[in-house]
């Protein structure tokens, strides 16, 4: 059994890696979800996830008091509504402050399920089974939850560390085409802020990264996983270092608000947006003219989107990005690649680069 911990002080925890574990072909490790709970179970789920792996995982949980909330599956029920109704039924059923919430699915489960045990009761314990390829290198780790709101995404939240976050790379094997390439974006991303090497390694294996096969899986999430723990060790709440995890996202969360949350994945919006932060760097002077071109051709072999949707708006873009959480008072910040594999977080905008990226991007004026 392979485990990557977090270095969080008193609060570190394991990414433990099981393989089996909540698919129910192998659960030789539920001793390793055992130690990190207590008596008092609420699990949250959604509709699809479910019925493929809530009955294996509420086996492996024994004798505790289980009680579960099934959340329709989507970014658009990523709501307060959501929250109301989790700590409703927590009230309901009596939980209390030694209660473990445990979110089984994807980005959404996983966001939903962590901010409402940020706030029940002051905060109760949360531990992560994340069952998609995004929540597996991404979402599950450093304890950023959140909510949308409609003027921006995640823009309602508070960072709560979980006790554990239990990975089954079998899960993958269920997840749509379009799902397992979403999650491919937060890969390349990690790859191109912080190491060349793991970039290289992606253009090679991108054939056997396709087709699933296991043991490429394994080393791509353990790899993505060191580079975001380590981050998060040096800077749990995005005081500096961790903001270059948002590569892409200032511009793919503004192509999410402003397409409507679900129409466009969370990934395909940030792989558009990886494109617009490396044509930026390009013409503002910080990255070479080719490096756009060979992100391209990877995120292509992903089957990810490099052209962004017709019908959006210069400005409604550019108020978008405004809100975004990186910027200060003193205005917008972005995450500008100086090479593949070196990412950095700056102030300085070059306005004539920024318009002339939106409007290669958006073809409006």
């Amino acid at each position: 059994m392979k485990s990557i911990t977090v270095e969080l002080a008193d609060r570190s925890y394991p990414i433990v890696f099981c393989p089996g574990l909540v698919t129910g072909a192998d659960g030789s490790e539920q001793t390793v979800l055992a130690a990190a709970m207590g008596d008092s179970i609420f699990i949250v789920s959604n509709e699809t996830v479910a019925g493929l792996y809530l009955a294996p995982l509420k086996k492996l949980l024994g004798d505790r008091k289980v009680d579960v909330y099934i959340m329709p599956d989507g970014e658009a029920y990523k709501t307060l509504d959501q929250i109301d109704a989790i700590i409703g039924k927590l009230l309901a059923a009596g939980h209390t402050r030694e209660t473990t919430l445990i979110a089984l699915g994807g980005g959404v489960v996983g966001d939903v399920t962590g901010f409402a045990a940020a706030v029940y009761q002051r905060g109760v314990a949360v531990i992560q089974v994340p069952t998609t390829l995004l929540s597996q290198v991404d979402s599950s780790v450093g304890g950023k939850t959140a909510v949308n709101h409609p003027l921006g995404k995640n823009m309602i939240g508070a960072f709560h560390q979980p006790k554990m976050v239990v990975m089954d790379v079998e899960t993958l094997k269920t997840l749509s085409p379009r799902e397992f390439s979403a999650g491919l974006a937060e890969i390349v991303k990690h790859a191109a802020l912080a190491d060349w090497a793991y970039f290289q390694w992606l253009q090679a294996h991108q054939d056997s990264i396709m087709a699933r096969d296991s043991a490429c899986l394994m080393t791509m999430i353990e790899w993505s996983c060191r580079i975001k723990a380590e981050i998060v060790a040096s800077d749990e709440t995005e005081q500096g270092r961790r903001a270059l995890l948002n590569l892409g996202h200032t511009f793919g969360h503004a192509i999410e608000t402003l397409s409507g949350y679900g129409l466009v994945l969370h990934g395909e919006a940030v792989a558009m947006g990886l494109m617009m932060a490396a044509d930026y760097s390009v013409r503002s002077k910080t990255l070479f003219e080719s490096a756009p071109a060979q992100l391209a051709r990877l995120l292509t072999a992903f089957s990810l989107p490099t052209v962004l949707p017709k019908g959006l708006i210069k400005a409604d873009f550019l108020q978008a990005m405004g809100r975004d959480k990186k910027a200060t008072a003193e205005g917008l910040r972005l995450v500008i690649l100086r090479d593949l594999g070196r990412a950095d977080l700056t102030s300085q905008i070059d306005e004539a680069a920024l318009e002339q990226t939106l409007a290669f991007f958006l073809n409006n004026p």
